[in-house]
């Protein structure tokens, strides 16, 4: 699958326009090329801090980000590696509390593609690779892995022995690659699972659980569902979690959507069934507040698109695209709009999405649809799509790009301004946040 990264750095831009160069057979999943490539650069993948590495369909990205608040609330420094990137590749990188260098980034790259040359290693595969030698080499405390595309077979899941493994909400998506139902889709997710490694799982329907739990079992893992050995739940303000070294009374996430209290709770869970790190319950109260996951429910406080809407409008940016992450969203704006305030909607989807499936989980919302392109990608044409989320009950238009549709929707006169959206894409959400003039660090 192209990722289509650029870089302003010319030698980032070098290794780049190398990687793109790999052949698309290499996106075959499998654990054979990247056990190659780490083997010729010594096997970083040993020589890691605590690994936390989290599986999911929605909301692993977000669990990382709370792992990583958590870590850094108390004193610690993590390393993060996390996909895809929204503005820069630099973003996928974080190297003890920093996003990496550019210098030191593409002196990465050209190593791992120089020693790899006839292994065939995928975009990612090398990117992972990259990663790993990175944390390898700078010392940190704590080391943050979001799994790419499944799990068993993720390149990620070349990492031996982790601290903890964690395995978000569970969806259909990348079915081409990972199975056709929900069942066979959780397995390869929950095949992070490790010897005696503790595997921290949200409660999951009962054939979902059954297949996530003897996944589990047969790699040797210890298993940790919540409703089990934890649990927590969001009420009166707060979110109470629970296990066997206690209660815990949380501030409730300050990142968007009422989901994000699964997420938060998830990573407290990882980081309190295991035991290579020391986490006081005082940065777990931090990291509620703390945690920043740019592109997920977003709201734009500021910035060249902002000021393109009339004052008093909100501007949300979010880059969930399959039916879960729609139904995310959907609950969102129906709690937080009210209802005679205007509600636009500026969406692209790439090729490979379900679009039905993903507008139709967003339920009854009073939105209007402004469908666009997401550039440098294959993508549903925004007439198609239009169609598609009339046929699903919605108003939708076809528009040239998300700037566009911005301008027809602040020429519109509305007594109040109106709420906007612009999703569907983490790679049309990076481009409205790089047109904003948002800074990702």
């Amino acid at each position: 699958m192209p990722d289509h990264a650029i870089s302003s750095h010319p030698a980032v831009q070098a290794q780049l326009d190398r990687l793109s160069l790999l052949s698309p057979g290499a996106d075959i999943l499998g654990l054979d090329r990247i056990a190659r490539l780490c083997d010729r650069l010594g096997n970083p993948q040993l020589s890691l801090p605590p690994v936390l590495h989290v599986a999911g369909t929605n909301g692993k990205g977000s669990t990382c980000a709370y792992l990583r608040a958590a870590i850094e609330a108390a004193g610690l420094k993590a390393h993060v590696f996390t996909s895809p990137h929204l503005v820069r590749f630099n973003e996928r990188i974080r190297v003890a509390g920093s996003l990496i260098e550019d210098e030191a980034l593409a002196t990465l790259l050209a190593e791992v593609l120089d020693v790899g040359g006839d292994i065939g290693a995928s975009f990612f595969e090398v990117t992972t690779a990259a990663a790993l030698l990175a944390f390898s080499r700078t010392p940190a405390d704590a080391c943050i892995v979001e799994v790419g595309l499944g799990g068993r077979l993720d390149a990620t899941n070349i990492i031996p022995a982790p601290a903890a493994c964690g395995v978000a909400q569970l969806g259909l998506d990348h079915q081409a690659f990972l199975g056709n139902t929900i069942e066979a889709i959780a397995a390869e997710k929950a095949g992070i699972a490790k010897p005696g490694v503790p595997v921290v799982t949200l409660h999951y329907p009962p054939g979902v659980a059954d297949r996530v739990g003897a996944t589990i079992e047969a790699a040797g893992g210890i298993w940790h569902v919540k409703g089990g050995s934890w649990d927590a739940a969001a009420y009166q303000g707060r979110l109470h979690y629970r296990d066997v070294q206690g209660k815990l009374d949380l501030p409730l996430p300050g990142l968007a959507g009422e989901h994000q209290a699964t997420n938060a709770a998830l990573a407290v869970a990882m980081l309190r069934h295991q035991s290579a790190l020391d986490i006081p319950a005082s940065a777990l109260r931090a990291a509620m507040g703390w945690a920043d996951w740019p592109a997920r429910l977003q709201h734009l406080r500021g910035g060249d698109l902002v000021e393109m809407l009339p004052p008093g409008s909100e501007l949300w940016i979010d880059g969930g695209h399959n039916p879960s992450a729609g139904r995310v969203i959907g609950d969102f704006l129906r709690g937080h709009v009210e209802a005679d305030r205007p509600l636009h909607i500026v969406m692209g989807l790439l090729e490979n999405k379900d679009a039905g499936g993903f507008l139709a989980a967003m339920g009854r919302l009073p939105a209007r649809f402004h469908m666009v392109p997401v550039p440098g990608h294959d993508h549903h044409a925004p007439a198609t799509l239009a169609e598609i989320a009339r046929l699903a009950g919605f108003e939708a238009s076809p528009a040239a790009g998300f700037e566009g549709a911005l301008a027809m929707i602040a020429a519109q006169s509305t007594l109040k301004p109106p709420v906007v959206l612009i999703g569907g894409s983490l790679y049309l959400a990076g481009r409205a946040l790089e047109r904003n003039g948002t800074v990702l660090d």
